[in-house]
């Protein structure tokens, strides 16, 4: 059996902008992704619960990795997911902690750093 391989693209910190990020995180499908990988790190597209088709959701992962939002890595068949949270940062300091505040606000659940 042959391993996949798959040269997976990402924009470089420099090129990420501002509108492709926001819109990125406009989706509640993909917001929830970005909450579940920001709140249990590195984890396979399959490890996080979405109400979408299989299709549905590799395309929501393929805008956050396309908007810079998310870094992909493949081992295996599994496509590995980490948060962008320093280059978004160093970009556009404060965003993405804004937006994920809001979105645990909204939902109810305690940010990381008032559940310690």
């Amino acid at each position: 059996m042959q391993a996949i391989t798959e040269t997976l693209s990402h924009p470089a910190t420099s090129d990420i902008e501002l509108g492709a990020v926001l819109h990125a995180l406009s989706d509640e499908v993909r917001l929830s992704i970005v909450l579940a990988v920001a709140d249990g790190g590195e984890c396979a597209m399959g490890g996080i619960d979405v109400p979408v088709s299989k299709s549905t959701c590799t395309h929501h992962f393929k805008v956050l990795r396309d908007a810079g939002v998310l870094r992909q890595r493949q081992v295996g068949t599994a496509r590995l997911n980490t948060l962008r949270d320093e280059e978004l940062n160093e970009r556009f300091p404060g965003l993405l902690d804004s937006v994920l505040s809001a979105a645990r606000a909204r939902r109810g659940a305690p940010s990381p750093t008032t559940a310690r």
